[in-house]
């Protein structure tokens, strides 16, 4: 299996590009946002790969970080959702923000992508918010409110909302979550109980 390709671009398709790896041109699908972030032709390239083996065919998918590999793979474990249209999704969503669109369970920002349907775009959101990748991935103030940058304190009432919904019963970075996509819509300046009332709300939503 292939798991990394290093070599000069070749020249570019629609949604593929040719990567010459010592005279041997591949042949690499990529998301348009990977395409677009590619160097020209002629110049030097590394893509992380994802190698698929069906009977008749054996495709090579190509990312600019492991962590974009790592979505594509999460991706195809949601029923409805083949390599396509995981590369459709990750065509405008980065791996920071898919996972905070997964985090905040934001399914009008997953159904963007072609191909992706309201009810699909609530399946992956809903099966992938336990099992997204590690929080770091995530937006960066809603790993702040998980607890992840412990540099940066957050404010005692939001401190306070997370903790009750905990206690709730909620995991930590879906509270996290919840709370901050409360901060967002009330203001930073909201107080606790105004931030568990409409956390509750997102985790139910």
């Amino acid at each position: 299996m292939i798991g990394k390709l290093k070599g000069v671009i070749d020249s570019y398709g629609d949604d593929f590009v040719i990567l010459d790896v010592h005279g041997v041109g591949y042949v690499v699908s990529c998301s348009v946002r990977t395409l677009q972030n590619l160097p020209r032709p002629g110049e030097a390239a590394a893509l992380a790969i994802e190698t698929q083996v069906r009977e008749d065919s054996i495709r090579l998918f190509g990312f600019t970080s492991d962590a974009e590999r790592d979505w594509f793979r999460l991706l195809q474990t949601v029923q409805g959702v083949g390599a396509k249209v995981a590369l459709a999704i990750l065509g405008i969503l980065g791996p920071g923000d898919l996972a905070s669109a997964i985090a905040l369970q934001d399914k009008a920002m997953v159904a963007r992508a072609s191909g992706v349907g309201p009810k699909l775009a609530a399946r992956i959101v809903a099966e992938l918010k336990d099992k997204a990748p590690a929080f770091g991935s995530v937006d960066p103030k809603i790993a702040q409110l998980a607890g992840e940058d412990e540099a940066k304190a957050a404010p005692k009432p939001v401190q306070d909302a997370i903790s009750a919904l905990v206690n709730l019963g909620y995991g930590r970075p879906q509270a996290a979550a919840a709370v901050a996509a409360s901060v967002k819509a009330l203001g930073e300046g909201a107080e606790t109980s105004a931030l568990i009332r409409r956390g509750l709300k997102e985790l139910a939503s």
